[in-house]
C-alpha cells in the first residue's frame, strides 16, 4: 500500500514536470515533441490509475477476492494469470506500451529541439526504453526506474536554469521584451 501510495506521487509529479518541460520549449519541440508528451503523458496517468487501484482497491478485497488479487499481481510482474482479471489487464499493457513508447518519443524530441540538456534527454530514452528489463526480471524493476528518474531530475535542473538565466538577462535589459517603458506607443 505504501509503495503503490508513493507511485501515485512519483506520477503526479512527473506529470507536473514532463508538462512544465513540454510547455517550456513548445515552439521548438514540434509535433514529435507534442505527440510524444502526449503519449508519455497517458503513460504516467496509467501508473497513477493502476496505482490507485493497487494503492487503495486491492486491500480492501484481499480477503474476498485472493484469486483475483494474485493474478492482477502476477500479470503486473509479467508472469500469467490463472483467472481473469477484466480491464486491468489491458490497464496495465496500455499503461507500459504507453510509458515506454512516449518516454522515446519525447526525450528524441526534448533532444532534437536541443534547448534543455541533452544528456538528460538521451538518458531519458534510454531510461523508458530500458523498462522493457523490468518485465523480463521483474526483481530488479526499481533499478530500471532510476535511469529515467535522473533523466527527469537533470531535465528539471535544466528547465530550472533555463529559467533562471531568461530572468537574469531580462533583469539586465528590460527593454529586450520591446515595450515601451511608459506603455504608451
Amino acid at each position: 500500500m505504501l509503495r503503490n501510495s508513493l507511485k501515485l506521487l512519483m506520477a503526479a509529479l512527473a506529470l507536473a514536470g514532463i508538462t512544465g518541460v513540454y510547455l517550456f520549449q513548445v515552439t521548438r519541440i514540434g509535433s514529435l515533441g507534442l505527440l510524444g508528451y502526449l503519449v508519455f503523458a497517458a503513460g504516467y496517468l496509467g501508473i497513477f490509475g493502476t496505482s490507485y487501484v493497487a494503492a487503495l482497491v486491492l486491500p480492501s478485497i484481499t480477503g474476498s477476492s485472493t484469486a483475483y488479487l494474485s493474478d492482477v499481481i502476477a500479470v503486473a510482474n509479467n508472469r500469467p494469470a490463472t483467472g481473469a482479471i477484466g480491464a486491468m489487464q489491458g490497464a496495465i499493457l496500455f499503461t507500459g506500451f504507453a510509458y515506454i513508447v512516449g518516454g522515446v518519443l519525447f526525450a528524441v524530441a526534448l533532444f532534437r529541439a536541443n534547448v534543455l540538456a541533452r544528456w538528460a534527454s538521451a538518458l531519458l530514452a534510454v531510461g523508458t526504453l530500458s523498462a522493457i528489463g523490468a518485465g523480463i526480471v521483474p526483481e530488479y524493476e526499481r533499478l530500471f526506474a532510476i535511469p529515467t528518474g535522473l533523466a527527469l531530475v537533470g531535465l528539471g535542473y535544466s528547465l530550472w536554469r533555463a529559467q533562471r538565466s531568461s530572468a537574469a538577462l531580462l533583469a539586465l535589459n528590460p527593454l529586450s521584451l520591446n515595450l515601451d517603458p511608459v506603455g504608451v506607443r
